[in-house]
């Protein structure tokens, strides 16, 4: 008796262990495709009412202030070293001030997390002045120059810090891995499950190839017939997944919100999401190249990475787990001064043309 006992719950124990991983009902799945095609996507009612709370946006703490005389005369010719908001008068100028310390700065902190108390507010010496500055100048330019990620949406300080001082979600390069005594030689972040990718055992760093200005190409699909011609190989496939599964987390969907399971490769069958996505992941590597990586020299060692390097964005810093950040909110007509009616200089790259590598 005792024997069948145990054997009963050590059934139901491996059971209870198998469906660990699962989600209890109820489920809703919405049809993307054709039937038969895997294309549907599910949702899970309770962490979307989390995901809801995620990213509920406080309206602004302040009206949005006149232009020209209305606000006063332009901050530049009042404040010294002015170097972004030149464009604003004092009245935009400081309600944004405001806005960002509410959005980034401890609060018990607040202006003094940037500016050094006793000194100008025009001092440089507080490094994190220098980041925010930076860090405006790249709002701006993501806002004017890449609508064909962000469209009218557009982005702010809080679309990243959500009231933290460093956003949640950042990257740094990965150590080199230690070799030691494995003859089989370098396992290139594999089988050494990370969140990144899942807890897969693809590898565990995509981004430093896939997220910097010289990337690699992301194509899992040779374009020729093997064995001749082919110039892709089954490490850089993996290495590819790696990082579609991060952005799968980051945007809290599966692979069908950009691609049809028919054909993943085929542009002309897949979703006009994944055109967005194209455009973001240059958008990331054009960020972290112009705006972040020549911050190195900026930030002291203890907000660098191990090897030295700064933080630096992926899918997940703005999505943070939705398909749109802040579920699509856009707090840009609230706050104008982040949103620069001139274009700027560079604009994103002409869309793809089937095929081109993602």
């Amino acid at each position: 008796m005792n024997a069948r006992r145990l054997g009963i719950a050590a059934v139901l124990a491996g059971a209870a262990l198998a469906l660990a991983g699962c989600e209890r009902p109820p489920i809703d799945t919405v049809q993307r495709g054709y039937r038969g095609l895997a294309m549907g996507v599910v949702a899970n009612p309770r962490t979307e009412a989390q995901l809801l709370q995620a990213n509920y946006v406080a309206p602004p703490s302040s009206p949005e202030p006149g232009s020209g005389a209305d606000g006063g005369p332009l901050a530049s010719s009042i404040y010294t070293n002015v170097q972004v908001l030149k464009d604003l008068n004092v009245a935009q100028f400081s309600r944004l001030m405001v806005a960002m310390s509410e959005w980034v700065a401890p609060a018990d902190q607040a202006c003094a997390y940037c500016h050094t108390p006793g000194e100008e507010l025009s001092s440089d010496s507080n490094y994190r002045k220098v980041v925010a500055r930076q860090m405006l100048a790249m709002t701006r330019h993501i806002n004017s120059s890449w609508k064909p990620h962000v469209a009218a949406t557009g982005v702010t300080c809080y679309t990243c810090h959500r009231g933290n001082a460093v956003p949640k979600y950042t990257w740094t390069q990965a150590p080199a891995q230690d070799l030691g005594s494995n003859f089989a030689g370098n396992r290139d972040g594999q089988n050494a499950p990370s969140m990144v990718v899942g807890l897969t055992s693809m590898p565990n760093d995509p981004f430093t190839t896939y997220l910097n200005e010289h990337a690699t190409n992301i194509r899992v699909i040779s374009a020729t017939a093997l064995p001749a011609g082919s110039t892709r190989n089954i490490k850089q496939t993996e290495a590819s997944y790696g990082l579609m599964i991060h952005m799968s987390n980051a945007l809290g969907q599966n692979c069908t919100f950009c691609h049809n399971s028919r054909s993943f490769a085929e542009w002309n069958q897949s979703t006009p999401q994944r055109a967005t996505a194209w455009h973001g992941i240059r958008m990331v590597r054009d960020l972290n190249e112009q705006y972040l990586k020549p911050l190195t020299s900026v930030f002291p060692a203890n907000r660098k990475g191990p090897l030295g390097d700064v933080a630096k964005v992926n899918c997940e810093t703005c999505h943070q787990g939705a398909y749109k950040p802040l579920l699509g909110q856009s707090m840009l007509p609230d706050y104008p001064e982040l949103a620069p009616a001139a274009p700027a200089a560079t604009a994103a790259p002409a869309g793809p043309a089937a095929p081109v590598a993602k």
